[in-house]
């Protein structure tokens, strides 16, 4: 049984990192073909799928997040997707060296967001969430 104390720093974790990808999500919605110039710059295969898939499982999972349903699927994806991401456009190795700091600080950060997205994995949603008691029963 978690403790208040686990139980809110749980939930402030899950609100800061939805922080992150509901509203990435929702501005690939409005700004949909910068979106896909900017997938297509990277190049990607199919940059209008991707965009669409990106802005599902940024949005899909900053809600699962915020509301803790779905909490250690939505963070898996999440974690899968940022280190995906991480890969493609901060490819801190492959660009010019005046580049690469910004990149670098850009891909560990992102990193570090997996990180805390696996130890959300691992542990759930904690009692604070919308799934708490189907997430008692999965873990």
């Amino acid at each position: 049984m978690n403790t208040p104390l686990q139980n809110g720093l749980t939930l402030l974790g899950r609100l800061a990192l939805a922080a992150l990808f509901l509203p990435a999500g929702l501005s690939k919605i409005s700004g949909f073909e910068g979106t896909v110039g900017y997938i297509n710059s990277a190049g990607l295969p199919l940059a209008s799928v991707a965009a669409v898939i990106a802005i599902l499982i940024e949005v899909g999972g900053g809600l699962a997040l915020i509301t803790g349903l779905f909490t250690r699927l939505a963070a898996l994806v999440l974690a899968g997707f940022t280190a995906i991401a991480s890969m493609t456009f901060h490819a801190y190795w492959a660009v010019p060296a005046e580049q690469a700091f910004m990149q670098q600080l850009m891909f560990y950060k992102n990193v570090g967001i997996v990180g805390g997205l696996l130890v959300l994995a691992a542990h759930g949603a904690g009692a604070w969430a919308l799934g708490a008691k189907r997430n008692q029963a999965t873990a």
